[in-house]
């Protein structure tokens, strides 16, 4: 057996997260940077990963900064093409972008419709399928996307969110039947509500929060470090053996 604590580090691999500049990105790329990960930094404004960047050269580790429009096939492609051109071979994929418009489904329009599973959904399946040749290649890569709860529970206003993250999920488990061979691990990160600014600004309207956590077994929301750590344990070895799965990071939610 390994020394343990080698088996949960990163040092020497590569790690492209997208959705790098808000949300849970930059907490992810930080998280990856402290356990020895070079990060390839995505997002759609170059600007924003400054901050990104300056995280991981605190860690002492590299960053390339990226943009895309992961709304656009060509966009996404171009940006995979661009991490591989830099660096060779990309070990570790985290699918963290995505969008919402929460409509009821008679008022979701299809542009909004569209857009989500785009990004959500379309996104996912282009950087892994550019990327992973070079990871059976060396016999090795770790995808992590990161899907939600709501693609196993339904939430009110946000259908065509839950039909990208529910089809997400599929997604992760094909590329686990067609990659597993190759010592690839594909797997799907669900988290519940996570405290970042933009989840505090949609749930902290009136008692919007409270029917929420009177089922909830935690009785709180995540934080977005308790999200990141599951995506460092599922991007290093000690995560060999897990593929093809749903980690609901949801505080019991869905156990009742």
């Amino acid at each position: 057996m390994t020394d343990l604590s080698s088996r949960f580090r990163l040092d020497g691999r590569k790690a492209l997260v997208t959705g790098a500049s808000r949300g849970l990105g930059p907490i992810i790329c930080e998280v990856l940077a402290a356990a020895g990960a070079d990060i390839v930094a995505v997002a759609r404004n170059e600007a924003d990963l400054q901050p990104v960047c300056k995280i991981a050269a605190h860690h002492e580790r590299k960053c390339l900064q990226l943009t895309a429009d992961l709304a656009q096939a060509e966009s996404v492609t171009h940006v995979a093409r661009q991490a591989l051109a830099e660096w060779g071979a990309i070990d570790v994929l985290v699918n963290n972008a995505g969008v919402s418009f929460p409509r009821s489904l008679i008022d979701q329009s299809v542009e909004e419709w569209d857009l989500i599973q785009a990004v959500n959904l379309r996104a996912p399946w282009l950087l892994a399928r550019e990327l992973a040749p070079a990871m059976i290649a060396q016999k090795r890569g770790k995808i992590i996307n990161i899907s939600s709860q709501t693609s196993s529970v339904a939430l009110i206003d946000h259908g065509a969110y839950a039909a990208s993250k529910n089809g997400l999920n599929g997604l992760t488990k094909v590329m686990t039947a067609e990659w597993a061979i190759h010592n690839i691990q594909a797997n799907a990160i669900c988290p519940t509500i996570v405290w970042t600014p933009m989840g505090a600004r949609v749930w902290s309207e009136g008692d919007k929060l409270k029917p929420f956590l009177a089922r909830m077994p935690a009785g709180r929301v995540a934080t977005p470090e308790e999200i990141a750590d599951v995506v460092l344990f599922l991007a290093t070895q000690a995560s060999d053996m897990v593929n093809g799965q749903e980690l609901f990071v949801d505080g019991g939610y869905t156990a009742l």
